[in-house]
């Protein structure tokens, strides 16, 4: 569905993405890792139209690399950034209206579906968003996204700053959108969630791909996980 092939990027001057190539398939999780600064949120933002690249990036067969960012969203590609983006004067039901594609039909998600996954957000749905807790945050961000049905969804950092239990709720949501055919490219720096749910693992190092292959083989390099991975 998704074809990165040798993808540059620069802040200004600052060369930041060096030859990123990757694949995302159809119902696939793909795992993003790397340390702060390795290139990893740049890359999720040059997909979507928020960064100038160049290279090529191919979205079921069409180029989008010089497309707008809500071009890129129309398209069928859903973002949730790290920094958790809601309107924090509206509630979380108007939140999750504003998430809604126009005129979308047969969507594979509901304001139901939200609040069955996320019971949390259906007992504070008349509530500003704005006072919800962090970890709520994420949850709306989330399921705000999801609203718009896309058939891929970013996902960078959705664990950040989130308690235990929380983390395992959205490990079994992301294995949800998987089973409901939607392909995701999550990028994180906790391995054990990642591990635990993703098809495929990609590793990024000076903004480039290091490695790539399934967790086991992750796992089985040392050499990868201490050069690349661990603080």
């Amino acid at each position: 569905m998704l074809k990165v092939e040798n993808l540059h990027a620069y802040y200004g001057k600052s060369h930041v993405l060096h030859g990123v190539s990757f694949e995302v398939g159809k119902s696939e999780i793909v795992a993003l890792l790397g340390r702060n600064g390795s290139g990893r949120s740049t890359t999720a933002k040059a997909v979507m139209g928020l960064v100038d690249g160049q290279g090529s990036i191919i979205w079921n067969e069409q180029q989008i690399l010089d497309k707008k960012a809500f071009e890129v969203a129309h398209l069928g590609i859903g973002y949730v950034p790290e920094n958790r983006d809601i309107f924090p004067n509206l509630t979380v039901h108007q939140n999750l209206m504003l998430g809604q594609k126009r005129g979308a039909k047969n969507s594979r998600w509901s304001f139901e579906d939200m609040y069955t996954m996320f019971p949390r957000l259906k007992e504070r749905q008349h509530t500003e968003a704005g006072v919800l807790s962090g970890g709520e945050q994420q949850m709306l961000t989330l399921c705000r996204t999801l609203m718009g049905d896309p058939d891929l969804i970013i996902i960078d950092e959705p664990t950040e700053g989130l308690a235990p239990k929380i983390v395992e709720l959205v490990g079994e949501y992301l294995q949800e959108l998987k089973r409901r055919g939607v392909s995701v490219l999550l990028i994180e720096q906790k391995l054990t969630i990642a591990m635990q749910i993703s098809d495929r693992c990609l590793v990024m190092g000076h903004g480039a791909i290091v490695f790539e292959g399934t967790p086991d083989a992750l796992r089985g390099d040392a050499y990868i996980r201490k050069e690349w991975l661990e603080v």
